[in-house]
């Protein structure tokens, strides 16, 4: 049996006279990769805020282990700071001044970006922002990743291409991580389960597992029937009629 990470158990989140999350119960074990979908506004974001422990549930219990990292929808790179300064945030608890140095290199070799530590955020494009911030999430031996829509900012291609990225760097230096997006594609070509949220207050739909290696072509059978599921759990596609998923990602549906 995989070790348990998180555990939520029958957790609640309530602002005021508003329901948000109602009764959810899940489990992540180390060294998966589980994707969160659902409509706007059901609850996505308020959940990774429970599981960072930034907030906490109205009702139930969540168990976890180990140390956390969070990668933001927008760059939450520091602007006056180069490349490089951002990322050594993420080792602070290194102290050795040579074992950061050789650190912070084989980061900027894993994201591609050699040469580009003495640039600031301005100077850099949407993507290799991201790429800085997927180093500084990845830097030290944190045990659990949690990313909220963060490649959402993004064109269609630098998106595919930064998905690429992920499942590399995973590969390189792996991690538990919990995904909340609105992409359906991204879900199912990174996740190894995907949970389908409903409508606020939101409830767990449905639990979709996919079995493939990283990294995934889209176009591949499994991830296909994956986000046909997903559509269906979200009335989207019904009667044999379907959302384009390109036409839902871009339109913020989900």
């Amino acid at each position: 049996m995989r070790d348990s990470l998180l555990r939520l158990t029958r957790v609640s989140r309530s602002f005021g006279p508003v329901d948000v999350l109602d009764a959810l119960t899940l489990d992540i074990h180390r060294g998966e990769f589980v994707a969160v979908v659902g409509p706007s506004g059901c609850g996505k974001t308020t959940l990774l805020n429970l599981l960072s422990g930034y907030d906490k549930p109205s009702s139930g219990t969540i168990a976890r282990s180990g140390t956390v990292r969070m990668v933001y929808q927008q760059s939450g790179l520091f602007p006056w700071k180069t490349a490089e300064e951002n990322v050594r945030l993420g080792l602070r608890h290194v102290t050795d001044e040579a074992e950061k140095k050789r650190q912070i290199r084989q980061l900027f070799g894993l994201i591609g970006l050699e040469g580009f530590g003495g640039h600031y955020p301005h100077q850099l494009s949407g993507g290799m922002q991201q790429r800085v911030e997927l180093a500084r999430a990845l830097a030290g031996d944190s045990d659990l990743l949690l990313m909220d829509e963060p490649f959402s900012a993004l064109d269609y291609i630098t998106r595919l291409k930064m998905r690429g990225e992920l499942a590399r760097l995973l590969h390189e230096r792996p991690r538990t991580v919990v995904l909340v997006t609105h992409d359906i594609e991204e879900a199912a070509q990174l996740a190894d389960r995907v949970f389908v949220l409903s409508g606020r207050p939101a409830q767990v739909r449905r639990e979709i597992h996919i079995s493939l290696e990283r990294p995934r072509d889209i176009t591949h059978p499994e991830v296909v029937n994956a986000m046909h599921t997903v559509l269906a759990e979200l009335g989207l596609e019904k009667n044999g009629m379907q959302a384009a998923p390109s036409a839902v990602l871009s339109g913020g549906i989900v």
